[in-house]
């Protein structure tokens, strides 16, 4: 007897190995990558000193614009990477608070019917470009059902705040070999932020691709404060109230990203993006004389396009989308103050 079912089915996907036989990695981008996550983890150890930076697109579209965002940050990158490891996001799923686009694996063209299968190759041929011009990169894992297709491109990977309390976020957390950041969940609680790094780091029993299986755990999941319903949570005082909670839980290499933007940039309640750039030297300023604090701070998360701010999708006039950089989800910084802040960063960490 079949089970009742509440969806209509559209069509059969290809499978993992027909959308990476679309778009193959090349042998040098594959061990690119391994170096990649290597440094990452050092960094998240303590071997590495330099600052982790993980910058780039709200969400990744149109395709054109995000690689010429990767070539501009290529450029830049090869100037501060002995200070600052740059790691480009490559947003490709978008969670949504209520309802809206959930980025392009899903809906490639915002103002066509959402196609899963012309999405994945999108979104697959995109980051593969990036990853072939030598950039490192990130996604946030949403949707755990298709991960095998863009799992092996990826650097570092982000558990939303919405998915980071999910048992099978938690799980799939606990499996990867990536160094993953979870996020603090929208409410704020930096404890169950710091349960979420526990789970991630321990190991589960699960079902995985038609098998029981045991995950390993992962060593190197970390907290990533993106700020809560309350405003930022960057100040020192949290800090130490992470610290402290990694501290009970005997988190391994206890580390925290945070993430500048989201929350963490709310004025008067609404977001100002330009805050990104005072954030950052704020929290440096903050940090300086604490050594503890900064042995625990080891990055940031920035987003930045070609253009200033935002605009919204007016799917009834395509035709006044400006497809030149310019977010059509969160308002991102623009690429001159992106220069400028990393510039700035890499002299302040000399």
């Amino acid at each position: 007897m079949s089970l009742p079912t509440n969806y209509n089915i559209l069509k059969k996907i290809p499978t993992t190995k027909e959308i990476i036989d679309y778009a193959p990695l090349s042998a040098k981008a594959k061990q690119k990558i391994e170096k990649d996550r290597k440094e990452v983890k050092n960094i998240l150890e303590g071997k590495d000193n330099r600052l982790l930076l993980i910058v780039g697109p709200c969400s990744a579209w149109p395709e054109k614009a995000v690689l010429n965002y990767a070539e501009k940050l290529i450029q830049l990158e090869e100037k501060v990477n002995e200070r600052i490891k740059i790691v480009m996001r490559v947003y490709i799923q978008k969670p949504r608070t209520t309802k809206g686009w959930v980025g392009p694996i899903i809906q490639p063209d915002p103002f066509k019917q959402p196609d899963l299968e012309a999405g994945m190759k999108y979104s697959r041929k995109m980051m593969v470009d990036v990853v072939e011009m030598g950039l490192p990169i990130a996604d946030e894992a949403l949707s755990t059902q298709n991960a095998d297709v863009f799992l092996e491109l990826l650097s570092w990977v982000a558990i939303g705040a919405r998915s980071s309390e999910d048992q099978e976020h938690r799980i799939f957390a606990s499996a990867i070999e990536c160094a993953v950041g979870l996020k603090n969940p929208t409410h704020g609680s930096l404890k169950i932020g710091v349960n979420s790094i526990v789970a991630a780091q321990y190991n589960h029993i699960s079902a995985m691709n038609g098998y029981e299986v045991e995950t390993n755990g992962n060593q190197h999941a970390h907290l990533v404060l993106r700020g809560s319903n309350h405003g930022p949570n960057f100040s020192n005082l949290h800090l130490l109230e992470v610290k402290k909670h990694m501290e009970d839980q005997k988190i391994k290499n206890p580390a925290v990203v945070i993430d500048i933007s989201h929350d963490n940039c709310l004025l008067n309640g609404k977001k100002d993006h330009l805050l990104q750039i005072n954030n950052i030297f704020e929290i440096l300023e903050n940090i300086k004389d604490r050594p503890d604090l900064k042995k625990l701070v080891k990055g940031f998360m920035v987003e930045s396009f070609i253009q200033d701010g935002c605009q919204p999708i007016l799917t009834d006039q395509p035709e006044k989308i400006n497809l030149n950089g310019l977010s059509i989800t969160d308002p991102c910084l623009g690429w001159d103050k992106t220069e400028e802040l990393i510039l700035n960063l890499y002299e302040k960490l000399k």
